[in-house]
């Protein structure tokens, strides 16, 4: 339950911190700082995200006691990367005080971005070691501490320096200074010193999470060359729209889908650990019910509200283009979501994840493809219509791999046609509501919507969540003996 407390925190302050910064910066510093922010989720994906991977497969607790070398490994691939990408970063400034001396300057938001990407790795790694000790009170505390940071610093750098390069470095800095407070509670002991097994490790690491690596850098590639696109095509601020809308939309998914993630696929590893493969595909299985039963009806809840999501939180400056794409962007940010945390994890256990790399390279395909057709039909707007049809591609292979075939899954059908009735069951319902006032459409809806899809959980125990809730409550509440 920490791990979920710690992914609400996370979601909700990461929500204001992003409609302040957007506020203080306005639409084109906005769009600035979005795509040099997407710049750096790119580099950490490419640079780090094999070894965060890999941390959540292959280190545990019983790996921390036993096999040290592990754990060695990966400090050592860490460390050496983020001091060849913070070399460059420093060969970035220098450059830029020469040439361009000035905040704006692309070698000095280049620097940013490059620093930036070396703090997000730094925090997902040790994000990743509490993670798979399952230690949610480290896990927790290590988040609440970034946001703070975060907060703090990314807040007030943008209002006392209005500039994306100051912020961009600010959030670098409050990752790095979050991992500092919780140095002691995430430290390994010293033990035996292997380093032929390290590096035996790596090899396998590599061969783990390369394909993975590969696939995430292209889905984050899509919105990094969308937004630029929209940019060459506009201006700056309709890329500020549109990265706001993206942002917000993804901040929502993401944050669900990690915290499921955080407690489904280590339970998967756990199954495989102690039962063998086939006790971890049933539990894989099992998880897909659960995370469909529960983002489907958030992305069909997400644009019902949206119309007085934007009237009372998203800034003025905004309005209008933010209903817009986020309307555009719904399906597409669910389609991603459904890949990373339902059908990837199935060739994260194989160790086969090659299937992850063919879909993301179809999904880029159809994102190109639209990027030349579409915005000349629908103008901007096409854009996002078209990063919608190619996540929506991509997730259409990778579910044909995982339904046809030998090793085919075997999928929970009823859970997903149940979630499936359900939510547009409520979506029907909610649709007349959101055209009414602010104020009054938002906690109507919510309340609406929570209680219409909650009753038929209940009812037909939708992804066995009935049973996961009462054997928790049995627990909280033991039933006295006589």
């Amino acid at each position: 339950m920490a791990v979920i407390a710690a992914f609400v925190i996370n979601s909700a302050l990461n929500l204001l911190l992003g409609l302040l910064i957007a506020k203080m910066l306005g639409p084109a510093d906005f769009g600035r700082f979005a795509l040099a922010t997407a710049g750096a989720v790119v580099l950490n994906t490419l640079l780090f995200e094999w070894l965060r991977l890999s941390t959540t497969r292959f280190y545990s607790a019983r790996v921390r006691e036993g096999e040290p070398w592990i754990r060695a490994g990966l400090d050592r691939a860490y460390g050496v990367l983020a001091i060849a990408l913070t070399a460059v970063a420093a060969l970035c400034a220098g450059l830029g005080l020469v040439i361009d001396p000035t905040p704006e300057s692309r070698l000095a938001v280049t620097a940013a971005t490059a620093v930036t990407a070396v703090g997000i790795g730094v925090f997902d790694y040790h994000a990743a070691l509490a993670r798979a000790r399952f230690v949610g009170g480290t896990y927790l505390k290590l988040v609440v501490w970034k946001n703070v940071f975060g907060v703090v610093l990314m807040a007030g750098t943008a209002w006392f320096f209005p500039q994306p390069v100051w912020v961009l470095l600010a959030g670098a800095a409050s990752q790095a200074l979050a991992v500092v407070v919780m140095r002691k509670a995430l430290h390994d002991r010293p033990g035996e010193v292997a380093p032929e097994r390290s590096r035996h490790a790596l090899k396998v690491f590599a061969a783990y999470g390369l394909p993975l690596i590969a696939a995430n850098a292209i889905y984050q590639l899509m919105p990094f060359i969308n937004r630029g696109a929209i940019a060459a095509a506009a201006d700056f601020s309709e890329a500020g729209y549109f990265a706001l809308a993206a942002d917000l939309g993804s901040r929502g998914f993401s944050t669900l889908g990690t915290a499921l993630d955080l407690l489904l696929f280590q339970l998967a590893v756990r199954a495989e650990e102690h039962h063998g493969r086939e006790a971890a595909e049933a539990q894989i299985s099992r998880n897909i019910g659960v995370v469909v039963a529960l983002l489907l009806p958030c992305a069909a809840g997400y644009w019902a509200v949206t119309p007085a999501l934007q009237q009372l939180v998203v800034p003025e400056a905004f309005r209008g283009p933010f209903a817009l794409y986020t309307a555009l962007l719904i399906p597409g940010l669910f389609c991603l979501s459904i890949m990373n945390f339902a059908l990837n994890p199935i060739f994260q256990i194989r160790r086969k994840t090659s299937p992850v790399v063919a879909a993301a390279l179809l999904g880029c395909a159809v994102n190109g493809i639209g990027l030349t057709v579409l915005p000349g039909m629908m103008g901007p707007p096409g854009i996002a219509v078209a990063q919608s049809l190619g996540l929506a591609a991509a997730v259409a292979l990778l579910a044909a791999r995982v339904l046809f075939g030998a090793d085919r899954l075997s999928m929970p059908w009823r859970d997903i046609g149940l979630s499936a009735a359900a939510s547009l069951a409520m979506l029907l319902v909610l649709m007349p509501l959101r055209h009414l006032a602010p104020g009054i459409a938002l906690p109507l809806c919510l309340g609406i919507g929570i209680a219409l899809y909650g009753g038929a959980v209940w009812v037909c125990d939708i992804a066995g969540l009935k049973a996961l809730v009462m054997d928790r409550f049995r627990s909280r509440h033991p039933v006295p003996a006589a």
